[in-house]
């Protein structure tokens, strides 16, 4: 028996949720295949950035996400790092990512990825293109010029699902990447860490000496860079910690308390509810895409879980392969569109991985052991400071874009990154920030599932040239005109042209010389 459909998901957590979600709200019928019926109640996957708030303000669910929550509304989300433990006199709560709220429509948000979860299923069960098959386990993925295939099984019964495309949603130890024979590589610390999950309303109360925040990392020299690490699931009992452990540690043989009390500087009582290990690597696949099959989130990418990067990475895969795929299925989009999700998603996530996590874990371990505070004061002070500072270029500098994607006209030169700066200027390459029509809305509420032309103050030429293109090779594409005034005049252009992930393809002040070709390279007929 083969079952059909435009696209099969292999693997049903958040991002291959998320990209059925967005499939099927673009009118592609998919079949997600995910071997769990239940969710994990390990609180891993918290902190949400604002770019991702904007996917699901896109997926109309926003408000249910908010409302998912553990933490009460107004929560602070940033952390506190101490120096040895959270007893010590130094320490510091230095601003986060609100430092680039003004640069995305929505704030960012914390709660545990289970609860998120929650949300993106449900809004799943409404939406009839998909249909789901949890329970069910891959068993092998096929493929050949004409279609993609995959045998599923579930209590001795097999099953082929045949598709346009497959992609592979399942994770670190992902079979669809393995059987498209993918490599990996990446930064290996061979180091074991250990995840505890507890409740204690002991260490809530003991906290209270520090700012009101959602995490608390402790640094210590001879941790050499690696961190000890307290979330909060919840305020008042809750709570995760990470930290590395000596190789051969067991839940039997390793005193976990004993662990905790010394990164905190003082005993407190506790109940465990979970404890596990995980390994201390960052791996990035080769490539993301081998003819009909994809991959995306923690089967492309993997990493520590520091700064959130993980999941709200592989839920950004989703939204630029999502529309990629529902062009490329409807006709008016290519295989070099398809070509240009690796191209565009694999550099961001490898100079995520090694710039901003490997590289700040061996940077961290450098400075904690350049000075010591009972030595030389004054000296370890100033590293401190510098310290206390470095968290403005993590969340600042932090900007990934495409500036090199063979789908836009970025500058010359131009390569994807995840470096770069916050700005309103419309940028080829980059996530549009919203501003403020003369109708009061937001550039943000005007965007859709279709490309997208602001025209401020261009002269009808121009629009009716884009439009013309647009419909010669069927690319769906709404029009927003405006006064070149007002907040909109921080974009420093006329004429911007977004696509359907919010990112810019094209600005200009006055008409292209063929707005033919300019369509026709952003949906990769150029």
């Amino acid at each position: 028996m083969t079952k059909k459909a435009n696209v099969v998901i292999v693997g049903g957590g958040p991002v291959g949720v998320a990209l059925a979600v967005d499939l099927a709200m673009r009118n592609i019928s998919c079949i997600l295949v995910e071997s769990r019926v239940g969710l994990s109640a390990i609180p891993k996957g918290q902190n949400l950035t604002q770019r991702t708030l904007e996917h699901f303000q896109f997926w109309g669910i926003v408000d249910e996400l908010r409302a998912a929550r553990v933490m009460p509304p107004g929560s602070p989300i940033g952390e506190v790092t101490a120096y040895e433990n959270l007893a010590g006199d130094y320490w510091h709560a230095p601003p986060g990512r609100e430092l680039v709220r003004s640069y995305y429509s929505q704030a960012n948000e914390r709660l545990p990825q289970y609860k998120m979860e929650e949300v993106l299923r449900a809004k799943m069960d409404t939406l009839p293109l998909v249909e789901q098959r949890f329970g069910w386990t891959a068993k092998a993925v096929t493929q050949d010029a004409q279609r993609a295939r995959v045998v599923i099984e579930k209590d001795g019964f097999e099953e082929t699902l045949e598709a346009d495309y497959v992609v592979g949603c399942d994770g670190a130890r992902s079979l669809v990447r393995d059987q498209a024979g993918i490599e990996r590589g990446g930064t290996d610390f061979d180091q074991v860490m250990a995840l505890l999950v507890f409740r204690s309303r002991d260490l809530h109360e003991k906290l209270k000496r520090f700012p009101e925040r959602s995490t608390y990392r402790v640094m210590h020299p001879e941790l050499n860079g690696y961190w000890q690490f307290f979330g909060r699931i919840d305020v008042g009992e809750g709570w995760f910690f990470h930290a590395p452990v000596p190789a051969g540690v067991t839940r039997e043989n390793f005193d976990f308390q004993g662990l905790l009390e010394k990164a905190t500087g003082f005993p407190f009582k506790l109940e465990f509810d979970h404890v596990g290990f995980w390994d201390l690597r960052v791996a990035v696949a080769e490539v993301y895409q081998v003819g009909r099959i994809f991959i995306a989130g923690d089967a492309a990418h993997s990493h520590p879980p520091y700064g959130g990067f993980g999941l709200n990475n592989g839920l950004e895969d989703a939204v630029n392969l999502g529309w990629k795929l529902a062009a490329r299925i409807k006709g008016w989009g290519t295989d070099k569109l398809l070509e240009s999700y690796s191209e565009e998603r694999r550099p961001i996530f490898k100079e995520t991985g090694e710039d901003f996590i490997a590289s700040r874990i061996k940077r961290e371990g450098t400075l904690l052991n350049q000075v010591d505070p009972n030595k030389d004061k004054a000296a370890f002070e100033e590293v401190w400071k510098e310290w206390a500072g470095d968290v403005g270029w993590r969340v600042e500098g932090y900007e990934p874009n495409y500036e090199g994607s063979q789908v836009l006209f970025g500058p010359p030169g131009g390569v994807c990154s995840a470096h770069g700066t916050h700005t309103y200027k419309a940028r080829a390459g980059h996530h549009l920030a919203p501003r403020k029509l003369s109708s009061g809305r937001s550039t943000f509420d005007e965007m859709g599932f279709e490309f997208t032309l602001f025209a401020f103050g261009a002269d009808d030429a121009a629009v009716k040239g884009f439009a013309a293109a647009a419909q010669k090779l069927g690319v769906p594409m709404k029009t927003v005109r405006d006064r070149y005034d007002g907040e909109l005049k921080d974009y420093e252009a006329t004429l911007i042209l977004v696509r359907p992930d919010q990112y810019v393809v094209w600005t200009g002040d006055s008409a292209p010389a063929n707005a033919d070709a300019v369509i026709a390279k952003v949906v990769g007929r150029g």
